[in-house]
C-alpha cells in the first residue's frame, strides 16, 4: 500500500451583550401546568409494588409478540407500544413478566429512543422481583449516557443501588465516560472517587476516557499530568491511554512529539498497534508529508501490522483533500480487494472533491457505482454534493440529491426533510436553503421539523439575527412558528452563550401566545448554569419545580449535571 503515495510527494456578527434580565419572576404568570415523568415515582411505585403477594395461582405471562408483522417503521411501533402496555397492564395486576421478554422489550425500547418507557421496564421488572441481568442494565445506563442525560443514567444508578443491585466498575466506567463526553471532567473524577470508595477498582478504560476528557478540556498537557498522577496512584494504564496522548498531542499540531512518544511506548512495555499508527498517519497525511507517511506504511508491513478500514480512509481522505482524486480511487480499489467492505465514509471524501472542482457527471458516475457496490450514503454524502453549490452548480446538486432519493425507495417529502436536516447539523445552511429553493419547484412543502432544522444550522454557524428574521419571514407567510421552532431558537441562542437574549425570545413566544413547554424551561435553566450562571439558575430552577412545570426526575437531572444541589437546598 505504501507504494501507493510514491506518486505523491458565512456568520453574522452578534449585536453587543444586552443587559440580562431578572429571571426570578419573569415566569411568575406564564408558568403552565404540564404532565411530567419522574424517577423518583417510578421508583416508589416498584417499593410499593415488592409488597404484593404473588398468589402461586398466579404464572409467568409472556407478551404479545411485537417482533413478528408489517416491517414498517410506524408498525413497529405501535406493535412495541402494545407490548409496553400489556406489560405495565399485567404487573399492574400483580403478575410477573417472563424475564427473556422483557429484557427483549427494554433493548428494543432503547433501540426505538423510548428511553423513558425503557426505564419503566426496567423499575417494572424489580418491581416484579425479577433481578436485571448486568448486561440489560448496563446497556441502559449507556443508552441514557449517549443520549446526553448522564443525570437520568446517575439516578437509576442510585436507585438501583438503593434496591439491591450492585454497580460493578464496567456501569461506573458508562457513566464516566457519559460525563466526559459532555465536558465534565470535574464530575467525572468525583464519580471515580466514590467508585473506589465502594471498593471497585478503575480499569484502563476508566483512566482512558478521563484522559480524553483532560485533553479535550484543558490541553494535553494536563492529560499528561494527570496520567502521572494515575501511575503515581498505582493505577495501571493501556495502550489505549497513551493512545489517547499521541491523538491529543497530533490535535494540537505537536507531531514531533507524538512521534517521539510513540517511538517510546516499547519502553513503557507497549507496542504500539494499528490504532497508534494510523494516530500518527493522520497527522503525516494532512501535513504533507508523504515521504514519512510511506516510511510508517512500511513500517507496519514489516511488523505485521495489517491496515484497517482507518488506515485506507485516512490515505483516501487526505489525498482527495490534495486533489490526488486518482491516487484516491487506487487506494479506494485495493481496500476493496483486500476484503474490506468500502462505507460511504471512504467514498465521500473523493465525491467532495470531485464536487469542488465542479465534475458533476463524474459525480453520477460515481454515486452509481457506489450505491451498485450495496452503499448507502449518508449525511456526509449530501454535505459533499452540497458543494457544487460553491461553484454556482445549485440545479445540478439539486438533481443529484433528487437521484439519491429515487434510488433509495424513500417517500421523497422526508427524504428531502432529512437532507435538509442533514445539511444543517453539517455546517452547510446555506446550501441547504440553495437546495430547499430548489426542492419547492418540484411541490416540496417546508414543515415546522424543516423551519427548525433550519434554525438550529444558522445558529450553530452564528447567523443569530437570521435566525430571527426566519420567524419574520413564517410570519408573512401565514406560517405560525410553534413550539419546536421556538425551542431551536431559544436552544441556538443559549449555546452561543446569549441566554440574556434567549429570555426575551422566550418572553416573545408567550405575548405571541405560544405556549412553553418543559422542554423550553429545561434550556433556559442548562444555558444559564452553561453561562456559570449558577445562582440564577437554581433560583429559575427552585421556581419551576414548585410551580410545577418540571418533574422531579429532570430538577434532580439538572442539578446533578450542573452542580446545583446545594444551591436548591439553601435557597
Amino acid at each position: 500500500m505504501a507504494s501507493l503515495l510514491n506518486t505523491v510527494s458565512p456568520a453574522a456578527n452578534l449585536s453587543p451583550k444586552t443587559k440580562r434580565p431578572t429571571c426570578g419572576g419573569f415566569l411568575h404568570s406564564q408558568v403552565p401546568n404540564l404532565h411530567s415523568f419522574s424517577l423518583n415515582k417510578g421508583f416508589s411505585r416498584v417499593s410499593a409494588s415488592t409488597q404484593i403477594a404473588i398468589s402461586p395461582k398466579d404464572a409467568v405471562f409472556t407478551l404479545p409478540n411485537w417482533r413478528f408483522g408489517k416491517n414498517d417503521q410506524k408498525g413497529k411501533e405501535l406493535r412495541i407500544y402494545d407490548a409496553f402496555l400489556h406489560l405495565e397492564y399485567m404487573v399492574g395486576k400483580g403478575h410477573k413478566p417472563e424475564v427473556t421478554q422483557a429484557t427483549q422489550l427494554l433493548y428494543d425500547l432503547c433501540k426505538f429512543n423510548k428511553a423513558r418507557k425503557a426505564v419503566r421496564v426496567m423499575e417494572m421488572m424489580v418491581g416484579s422481583g425479577i433481578i436485571p441481568d448486568a448486561a440489560s442494565y448496563t446497556h441502559l445506563v449507556n443508552f441514557l449516557c449517549k443520549r446526553g442525560n448522564v443525570g437520568y443514567a446517575i439516578q437509576l444508578v442510585e436507585k438501583m443501588e438503593g434496591h439491591g443491585f450492585p454497580t460493578g466498575t464496567v456501569t461506573y466506567n458508562t457513566l464516566v465516560k457519559g460525563l466526559c463526553m459532555h465536558g465534565n471532567l470535574n464530575q467525572s473524577l468525583q464519580l471515580l472517587d466514590k467508585l473506589t470508595k465502594k471498593g471497585l477498582v478503575p480499569n484502563a478504560f476508566t483512566y482512558s476516557f478521563l484522559l480524553e476528557a483532560a485533553y479535550k478540556e484543558r490541553g494535553v498537557d494536563e492529560a499528561m499530568k494527570l496520567l502521572d498522577e494515575i501511575i503515581a496512584k498505582g493505577g495501571e494504564p493501556n495502550l489505549v491511554s497513551y493512545n489517547v496522548l499521541l491523538t491529543g498531542l497530533c490535535k494540537e499540531g505537536r507531531t514531533e512529539e507524538a512521534i517521539k512518544l510513540f517511538r517510546e511506548l516499547p519502553a513503557k512495555g507497549f507496542s504500539p498497534s494499528v490504532v497508534s499508527y494510523n494516530i500518527l498517519l493522520r497527522s503525516l497525511c494532512y501535513e504533507g508529508r508523504w515521504e514519512e507517511a510511506n516510511e510508517l506504511l512500511a513500517e507496519m508491513d514489516k511488523e505485521n501490522q495489517s491496515p484497517s478500514v482507518v488506515t485506507y480512509n485516512i490515505l483516501i481522505t487526505s489525498l482527495s483533500l490534495r486533489g490526488r482524486t486518482e491516487q484516491a480511487f487506487k487506494v479506494l480499489d485495493e481496500m476493496m480487494r483486500s476484503g474490506f467492505k468500502a462505507s460511504a465514509t471512504s467514498y465521500n471524501p473523493i465525491i467532495a472533491r470531485l464536487c469542488k472542482e465542479g465534475k458533476e457527471d463524474l459525480v453520477f458516475q460515481f454515486l452509481d457505482q457506489m450505491i451498485h457496490r450495496r452503499c448507502n450514503p449518508n449525511e456526509g454524502t449530501y454535505s459533499a454534493v452540497a458543494m457544487l453549490c460553491e461553484q454556482g452548480k445549485v440545479q445540478e446538486a439539486f438533481f443529484i440529491i433528487q437521484s439519491l432519493g429515487n434510488k433509495q425507495n424513500y417517500p421523497m417529502h422526508d427524504f428531502y426533510k432529512n437532507v435538509i436536516a442533514s445539511l444543517c447539523r453539517k455546517g452547510n445552511t446555506y446550501p441547504a436553503f440553495q437546495m430547499l429553493y430548489e426542492m419547492t419547484k418540484y411541490g416540496f412543502t417546508p414543515d415546522s421539523y424543516t423551519y427548525s432544522s433550519l434554525i438550529r444550522g444558522m445558529c450553530r454557524e452564528g447567523m443569530l439575527d437570521e435566525a430571527l428574521k426566519i420567524f419574520r419571514i413564517l410570519e408573512e407567510n401565514d406560517h405560525r412558528p410553534d413550539i419546536d421552532n421556538y425551542n431551536a431558537l431559544i436552544l441556538g441562542f443559549c449555546k452561543a452563550q446569549r441566554t440574556d437574549l434567549s429570555i426575551e425570545i422566550f418572553l416573545m413566544m408567550v405575548n405571541k401566545g405560544c405556549a412553553p413547554n418543559e422542554t423550553t424551561y429545561t434550556i433556559l435553566v442548562e444555558g444559564l448554569a452553561f453561562e456559570e450562571e449558577t445562582d440564577i439558575a437554581a433560583d429559575l430552577l427552585k421556581e419551576l419545580y414548585v410551580k410545577e412545570v418540571l418533574s422531579q426526575s429532570t430538577v434532580e437531572r439538572l442539578c446533578m449535571q450542573y452542580d446545583l444541589k446545594e444551591l436548591i437546598a439553601t435557597g
